[in-house]
């Protein structure tokens, strides 16, 4: 796989066949990779491979195990397996037995292999799948696009994947292939790894826009990182820029979040790193434990994302506790920055995709399985405490055995991990330890620690002193929540305030002092001189915790009394310390919200004195009568919870049991489901598919010119083409009866043996026949099969029309007898004309030898011409005799036998021992194939020239080498020579075939032996192949024609 290439996974289940048809109509050839993850059953042998071919430009292929993912080809899984993806290559495994979300799984290693190069797309389909994959690919930085689920007809993949907020887009399976294009183009622009000035100048307006608005600051993160992040929202909205970027942000709080959510890296998993999780769990986790005693035990996850590693942490700690019998209180605090992290690692939820990390022995114990997923129990769920916490402003927790903190340093700059690990150091008690990720390293910062582990950066705390400046933390983000009367409520509680406000002023005016309280006695609001009759409680609004005991009592009282008559109760003559006269207080209940009016007012001419004690008795007995009243109420409700509880005890496990069978059938149903859905679809585009070639198959029986006629086992015809009805004269009422009985322009009963041998023996017979209007037809006659069983059902016999073929015969016929007149008269005359061109030239080479014996010519000129006449002479004989063993070569080529290759080229090499000798050659023999049907002259000819030109052209440098060489191939007999000597160019040889062309123009010969090799080998229906390299040497490959040869 290449650095940078994007691959698009592609999930589908139910209903999904037809989105994914759709998406290939329109992709195109883009240099991504597609990998198709369906839901099949492993009995089902999918054709999608062969449907999917008829709409996609890119090769489709079925993943195999170990198999390089390329771009520009489309991966189908096997309906077997479940896959993933590492190093670039596809890993096939067998699916196991149950729920396989085969989605997930390769959605989860996509996003582990590519990053921000993985693409997501979540079509049809039911159930959840796709989803908590999905959730990998989008904390990778990667895309995900779901399909439009009001257009499927199962829309619960898509529903989930929008549920859950992982949607970049919501688009129609024909709009997204041009949405990748583009995605992938801009990312390729936006990819440059050096940060410009305009841009780190526009990313720090970001980072303070984030800062102003939203309680996160990103301004200590690695700028590449931050730059990265921004650069994928720019693509996703087709921002034209940072620039335009960041007046979206401005305009756009939605946008803001959505960019904080990006930097927020939220990857995690149960006991990631396993073999660190070991080391935690043989030595670093008992150490701990041991060392504390029966203290209570602190740690702290920071950075916890979604959960999975705070919970691992508690497993484990759970897991020595109840194995040495301990006891220890142990706390631990998950915190992070991203609330709807924090929300899901509260619910303590999780999908099925868990099962890859934890031991079935894990899952039993500490998780509760429903249909969905696995949710922890209570258990481990009470050791932690989820909260929100800034790391770069919040103060760290204090006194903490064990710290950790896993890849979250790698995204911050210098300076900033400088003062995290600071803050951790400070939380840490003497003794405790630190857990980091494997990429992240402390000496540099901290001296004050322990290496314990190197690899899995494991440290220690070995200074008790600790010093650290808070200057930079703010207190921890605490979220509020607004609450909303209804419109009625809110109108009606306005007109009350407006008409209370009234009467609280008419009441101060006459000297009362007051307050509101609610039904739960909390003080609302408060008017008048009333601070005085109040004790001041800090964060305390509850009245009667206010109130003085005299007060107190008094209040209780008439607040019961109120409540009970609905009436304004007072009571008179009340002595308060610190006050002079006596207090009369009143209790009036209000008509909205249960609110009650509370008043105080001091009265120097009161005659009336307060009885405590009166009050007080009335008080108890009233105490008295509402705990009677409440004990009875008690008893009753006990008794009927009891007998209510035994029968939903007794309903409840017939409902689990009802709910496990009907869950297990429910599983297996919508497994079914899904695999009809699937099949289903496929079916209907193979019918689709046969529909189209029903339409191709009569269109070419419409179309063609050759008649044709089906006929079945009893001879009976079954169909025939419309060129049989015009050739052959057959009519539609002729379907159904028999051959013998038709009657028409062929003899039928000529080839009802070839029928018959045919539907016998499964063989293909052609013959010739002349119809009853002289017209004549080639015949042939071939068995029908049927696909299923392969079996004979009948036969078709073709009608070629072949009337103005054999009328070209008879004329070719009668030219060939012309031709081979005039072959004949040719030979003849190339025979006569040697001959009588041999007589003069014997007498002139017998003039030059008479001139030479005499040897009396002394001048040296003269002496030059007769030589150079006697070269010529010769040179002149030699054309006469290549002449003559042409005309000779035409007879020869009809005269074949069967010849002996190794005998001929025994003969040769020992007709030219003397020069092997003399040339130190070197001849070596390979033949696979020994006897040839050939004519000898023809081949000893061949032969013999091809072994005088390797000698002939040697290399000086070298002694000749010759390898002669026979092999059988499908429909020629290949002969070879090959060389070592000078080659030719490559501009010789196309020319070195041509009549009396020569190599090198100073050598002997004709150059007619090359000429006639190829001639030869032409005639008999081969070729001749040249392969040579100047300085190296040269091979010629003579195909011979391999039906001319009975064997070997």
């Amino acid at each position: 796989m290449k650095e940078g290439q994007c691959i698009v996974a592609i999930g589908a289940s139910a209903g999904g066949l037809g989105q994914i048809n759709t998406f290939f109509d329109y992709t195109p050839l883009d240099s991504v990779s597609y990998i198709i993850i369906q839901h099949l059953s492993a009995d089902y042998k999918s054709m999608m491979s062969s449907l999917l071919t008829k709409h996609s430009k890119l090769n489709v292929l079925e993943a195999e195990d170990g198999m390089l993912v390329e771009t520009n080809k489309v991966y189908l899984i096997p309906s077997k397996s479940s896959m993933t993806i590492k190093d670039g290559r596809l890993l096939l495994t067998n699916k196991q037995k149950g729920v396989n979300l085969t989605i997930n799984t390769f959605f989860t290693s996509l996003a582990e292999e590519a990053g921000e190069n993985a693409i997501g797309i979540i079509l049809a389909g039911t159930g959840d799948d796709g989803t908590e994959g999905g959730k990998s690919i989008k904390n990778a930085g990667g895309l995900v696009i779901v399909s439009k689920p009001e257009l499927s007809e199962f829309d619960q993949m898509p529903m989930s994947a929008i549920a859950a907020g992982l949607a970049d887009y919501v688009l129609l399976p024909e709009q997204m292939p041009l949405l990748i294009q583009r995605y992938v183009s801009d990312k390729m622009k936006n990819t440059d790894p050096d940060i410009e000035a305009e841009e780190e100048l526009i990313m720090m307006k970001i980072i303070g826009l984030i800062k102003d608005k939203l309680p996160e600051d990103f301004s200590g993160y690695k700028k590449t990182t931050i730059l990265r992040r921004i650069k994928r929202r720019v693509t996703l909205l087709s921002c034209k820029g940072l620039v335009d970027y960041f007046v979206l942000l401005k305009k756009d709080d939605k946008e803001l979040q959505n960019l904080v959510k990006d930097f927020l890296i939220s990857v995690t998993s149960f006991f990631r790193d396993k073999a660190a999780f070991e080391i935690l769990e043989e030595s670093i986790i008992p150490e701990m434990i041991e060392a504390k005693g029966e203290e209570e035990i602190k740690v702290w996850v920071a950075g916890c994302a979604t959960g999975e590693e705070a919970y691992s942490l508690a497993i484990l700690l759970r897991e020595y506790l109840d194995a040495t019998n301990k006891k220890n209180a142990v706390k631990i605090f998950a915190t992070d920055i991203d609330g709807d992290a924090l929300q899901l690692a509260g619910k303590g939820y999780y999908s099925e995709n868990i099962e890859k990390d934890l031991s079935p022995e894990r899952l039993k114990r500490f998780f509760t399985k429903d249909d969905k997923g696995y949710k922890i129990k209570p258990s481990v769920r009470e050791m932690l405490i989820f909260a929100h916490h800034n790391m770069v402003k919040n103060p760290p927790y204090c006194n903490i055995d064990f710290i950790s903190c896993r890849n979250l340093l790698i995204y911050m700059n210098h300076s900033l991990q400088r003062k995290v690990l600071n803050m951790l150091h400070f939380g840490m008690r003497y003794g405790g330890y630190l857990f980091l990720g494997p990429s992240e390293n402390v000496t540099d910062f901290i001296s004050h620690l322990e290496e314990v582990n190197k690899k899995w950066k494991i440290y220690k705390n070995i200074q008790a002193k600790r010093i650290m400046s808070f200057e930079d933390f703010t207190a921890p983000v605490v979220e509020s929540k607004i609450y909303v009367l209804p419109q009625w409520k809110s109108d009606e509680r306005k007109k009350v305030i407006t008409t209370a406000n009234a009467d609280m002023d008419l009441l101060i005016e006459m000297g009362y002092a007051g307050l509101m309280i609610d039904e739960s006695d909390q003080v609302t609001s408060v008017f008048g001189e009333s601070t005085h009759f109040l004790h001041q409680k800090m964060f305390n609004h509850h009245l009667p915790d206010l109130l003085s005991k005299p007060l107190q009592v008094a209040f209780i009282t008439a607040s019961i009394e109120a409540d009970k008559t609905n009436k304004l109760v007072v009571v008179k003559g009340i002595e308060v310390a610190g006050i002079d006269s006596s207090v009369s207080l009143s209790v009036k209940p209000l008509a909205v919200d249960k609110t009650r009016l509370v008043l105080f007012l001091e009265d120097n001419k009161q005659a009336f004195s307060f009885d405590e004690s009166f009050f007080k008795d009335k008080y108890t007995v009233n105490i008295e009568e509402e705990l009677r009243t409440t004990r009875e109420s008690l008893i009753s409700t006990h008794e009927l919870l009891n007998a209510s509880n035994e029968n939903m005890q007794s309903f409840n496990e017939e409902l689990l049991s009802a709910n496990e069978e009907m869950q297990s059938t429910n599983e297996e149903m919508q497994s079914v489901n899904e695999e009809l859905q699937t099949i289903n679809a496929e079916y209907q585009s193979k019918i689709k598919e046969l529909s189209n070639l029903n339409d191709d198959l009569n269109n070419y029986f419409r179309s063609n010119v050759n008649g044709q006629i089906f006929v079945n086992k009893e001879l009976m015809l079954m169909k025939f083409s419309p060129a049989a009805e015009i050739h052959i004269n057959l009519l539609e009422i002729d379907i159904g009866r028999p051959l013998s009985d038709i009657s028409t322009n062929i003899r039928f009963e000529t080839i009802e043996k070839d029928i018959k041998d045919v539907l016998a023996n499964g063989c293909v017979i052609t013959r010739e026949i002349q119809a009853v209007n002289e017209k004549w037809f080639q015949v042939m006659t071939m068995p029908y099969l049927r696909k299923g069983n392969n079996e004979t059902d009948g036969a078709i016999i073709t009608f070629n029309d072949i009337s103005e073929l054999k009328k070209i015969q008879q004329e070719l016929s009668r030219s060939n007898k012309v031709l081979q007149a005039i072959n004949t008269d040719l030979d003849n005359f190339v025979f006569t004309s040697s001959h009588d061109l041999l007589s003069p030239m014997n007498n002139i080479e017998q003039i030059i030898y008479f001139i030479n014996e005499k040897n009396t010519i002394f001048d040296v000129e003269t002496k030059g011409y007769v030589n150079m006449l006697s070269t010529a002479v010769d040179r002149f004989r030699g054309v006469i005799k290549e002449m003559a063993a042409i005309g000779k070569m035409e007879s020869e080529m009809l005269k074949l036998e069967e010849i002996n290759v190794d005998e001929i080229i025994g003969e040769i090499l020992e007709s030219i021992q003397w020069k092997i000798e003399s040339e130190r050659a070197d001849i070596k023999m390979s033949l696979d194939v020994k006897h040839i049907l050939f004519s000898k002259k023809n081949c000893r000819s061949m032969i013999y020239n091809l072994i005088n030109n390797a000698l002939k052209f040697k290399s000086p440098l070298r002694y000749p080498e010759i390898l002669i060489s026979t092999k059988d191939l499908p429909d020629y007999i290949l002969l070879s020579v090959k060389d070592n000597g000078i080659g030719i160019g490559k501009a010789k040889i196309r020319s070195i075939f041509k009549m009396y062309e020569q190599l090198d123009k100073g050598s002997e010969g004709q150059g007619l032996g090359l000429f006639l090799i190829n001639k030869i080998i032409d005639a008999s229906g081969g070729k001749v192949e040249v392969e040579s390299e100047l300085n190296v040497g040269t091979e010629f490959r003579l195909y011979i024609r391999k039906e001319q040869s009975p064997g070997h």
